[in-house]
């Protein structure tokens, strides 16, 4: 009996030396940020005081506060990539907390793709990236091109906001589609997203954007602390090479300007193949990266 007693003292001892190596202190006591009274999105006031509307967002506080891998990923590279989305949102008169669809579609991975085929920092599928006017072929896919992406997504959103005069309603749309949202609204006689039986995953999207907002205005309330020199900067291009022809060779043409093949895919993710026929002979702007990059 002393020896089974002792045996389970020394199981016990490891299991809490593993915590402590796994989980410090600080990780165990680490809690979720309160649910506010409210939060303002893109001039919205989304207030939370009905019980499904806080365990609602609730949910996706905790969701941020304990997916860690994502949620620090994200703070690293938020700098790199609202620098260049955010001159385009304002330029196209929206507003900047758009940006934050951004964020829960791709977690800021401008080489995402969904099952479902979605790509890109706002993932878009093939057949809607076609209708908002970008090029998607076996050569070139301009939903991987942050600049032009954005455009897209603006031009969507702008569209969604003159049906639905609200943003929760435009975010809900952007998961849903706005055949999906109109439909729903008609038939459950509602205008709020907020007050729609709709899929789990589109109920879900309105309060992940939300909580993307909370958590990369204040990160440090969800426990996450990142130092600005840990943060991905966004370096500027050193040249931008307009082309409207074919090129034949991207390594011979990475060369010509003084990069590697890699870092030319690198910074143009858009460039899908290792030649661009150009037979339409459209305009291109290749980014050639600055050093550093």
């Amino acid at each position: 009996m002393k020896q089974i007693l002792t045996l389970l003292l020394l199981c016990l001892s490891a299991i809490v030396s593993w915590g402590q190596v796994l989980y410090p202190e600080e990780e165990l006591h680490k809690r979720p940020p309160r649910v506010p009274a409210y939060v303002v999105f893109a001039g919205d006031t989304i207030r939370f005081d009905r019980r499904d509307l806080y365990e609602r967002m609730d949910r996706e506080l905790i969701s941020f506060t304990y997916m860690h891998t994502n949620s620090l990923l994200i703070l690293k590279r938020a700098d790199r990539y609202f620098k260049q989305v955010v001159p385009v949102l304002k330029e196209q008169g929206l507003p900047e907390d758009l940006k934050y669809l951004m964020v829960i579609e791709s977690n800021l991975d401008p080489k995402a793709v969904s099952s479902a085929g979605a790509a890109g920092l706002w993932q878009f599928m093939r057949g809607t990236a076609r209708e908002y006017g970008l090029v998607c072929d076996d050569e070139v896919d301009e939903r991987y091109n942050i600049e032009k992406g954005t455009l897209a997504a603006c031009a969507y959103l702008r569209d969604a906001y003159s049906k639905f005069r609200d943003w929760t309603s435009v975010a809900a749309s952007y998961n849903s589609g706005q055949n999906g949202i109109s439909r729903r609204r008609e038939e459950q006689r509602q205008t709020s997203a907020l007050d729609l039986w709709m899929p789990e995953e589109t109920s879900r999207y309105i309060f992940r954007m939300l909580a993307a907002k909370m958590f990369l205005e204040h990160p440090e309330v969800f426990g996450f602390f990142v130092s600005p020199g840990e943060k991905y900067p966004y370096i500027p291009p050193r040249q931008r090479v307009t082309v409207s022809t074919a090129i034949p060779n991207l390594v011979d043409f990475a060369e010509r300007h003084g990069v590697t093949y890699q870092q030319l895919k690198e910074a143009n993710l858009w460039l899908r193949s290792d030649k661009l026929t150009n037979k339409a002979g459209r305009t291109y702007v290749i980014t050639i990266p600055g050093p550093g990059s």
